[in-house]
């Protein structure tokens, strides 16, 4: 996946383990702490490491990746902070990483690429 690199990608497999335990995209993002809750003071919930690492591939795409760059600034738009934008591009890209790991499937570009007629 495109902003994750070998240390974030080991990372993320070390905390997430059999994905199997997801029933879903939205279980794992719970488990990450990139969904919404409601939160006791000085609390931030979720796995932290698993956390830090799909954010830092979030951040990473954000400025490199069109398609990122389009729904980070789209909930800009929308009036959320920096940090908001960013951990609902997270969110977007666990649902992605939840994907390719239960199908064990690579990344595909949301994107397609024109092919040159020869």
């Amino acid at each position: 996946m495109p902003g994750v690199g070998i240390r974030t990608g080991a990372r993320i497999l070390i905390e997430v383990g059999d994905v199997s335990s997801f029933p879903s995209a939205a279980h794992l993002a719970a488990y990450a702490g990139l969904a919404p809750t409601t939160r006791s003071s000085g609390t931030s919930g979720g796995n932290r490491q698993l956390k830090r690492a799909i954010s830092l591939s979030a951040f990473a795409r954000m400025n490199a990746d069109p398609a990122s760059r389009t729904y980070y600034d789209r909930q800009r738009a929308r009036g959320k902070t920096h940090s908001q934008a960013l951990l609902r591009l997270a969110r977007q890209r666990t649902s992605v990483l939840f994907a390719m790991l239960r199908d064990g499937t690579f990344y595909e570009s949301r994107i397609p690429t024109v092919a040159l007629a020869a």
